[in-house]
């Protein structure tokens, strides 16, 4: 209940700012920033509304995308015709490549086993949880050659399915600053990798 006042009282308030703004032709209003509530336009965007709030201490050496949409140090689209490439570099199964129809992907430049994150739109939106649960299936199946991630969080936001794996840490603070941002996190699997 108290959550609802609060929130009314700040509309209220916001609403107040704009009609003393408009008076005087100024803008004097300094909203705090928004948890982002509607459904994304693209995995792109989470990535990056994601990745832009890192703080320099909190980033590490990235990479993102596929081959023919690659970013330096930012999160890249990423090509879903290309279902290969989809499961060796993300660990989506490429049986499954028809399902989505856009993806994304932020990656540790110096060892994707540390990190790696993929970000896909499901077609079918009352698929978004099967479909989670292959990815979870199809990454714990890996035979990892160059060390070893140490969990595997997959989470949805409306129709998009968020797969991470890696240390830890880094795992971390990927689910906590995308939950921040999307109110409508939802949390499906949350596994060790051993």
């Amino acid at each position: 209940m108290k959550k609802i006042l609060v929130l009314i009282l700040a509309a209220v308030q916001v609403f107040s700012f704009a009609a003393c703004a408009k008076k005087d032709g100024t803008d004097n209003s300094t909203s705090p920033p928004q948890i982002q509530t509607n459904q994304p336009k693209s995995a792109l965007e989470i990535l990056e509304n994601v990745w832009s709030k890192y703080t320099p201490d909190d980033k590490f050496p990235a990479t993102g995308g596929s081959e023919k949409h690659m970013k330096e140090d930012k999160p890249g689209k990423f090509d879903v015709s290309d279902a290969e490439a989809l499961d060796f570099e993300l660990g989506f199964p490429k049986a499954n490549a028809s399902e989505i129809d856009d993806a994304a992907s932020l990656m540790h430049m110096l060892n994707q086993n540390n990190f790696s994150c993929g970000v896909y739109h499901v077609k079918d939106s009352g698929n978004v949880e099967t479909l989670a649960g292959k990815i979870k299936e199809n990454i714990l199946a890996r035979q990892w050659l160059c060390g070893f991630p140490e969990k595997l969080v997959i989470l949805s936001v409306g129709d998009y399915i968020v797969s991470v794996f890696g240390a830890a840490e880094l795992t971390d603070t990927f689910t906590s600053k995308l939950s921040a941002e999307y109110s409508t996190t939802k949390q499906l699997f949350d596994v060790p990798i051993a």
